[in-house]
């Protein structure tokens, strides 16, 4: 899961190497946290969401194949 998120994200935006995902585990959810660059942000969010929304979705029904729950944060990284 963690593998998708990172291979969309850097589909996306201009400078692949800031983007930097994290997962953490607990129990059968699991959160996965999507840090881009300033400038990247909105190309990840997209407009009123819809490709977050979108990345959203594939990870969900990713992690429902493997009996799971997942999560998807973004931010900027701090």
């Amino acid at each position: 899961m963690k593998e998708l998120i990172e291979y969309i994200a850097t589909s996306l935006v201009d400078d692949p190497t800031q983007v930097f995902v994290t997962s953490r585990r607990q129990g059968s959810t699991v959160n996965i946290r999507l840090e881009v660059s300033k400038e990247d942000m909105g190309r990840v969010i997209g407009r009123s969401g819809k490709v977050a929304g979108a990345m959203r979705t594939l990870l969900r029904v990713a992690a429902a194949a493997d009996h799971k729950r997942a999560n998807l944060q973004i931010v900027e990284p701090e």
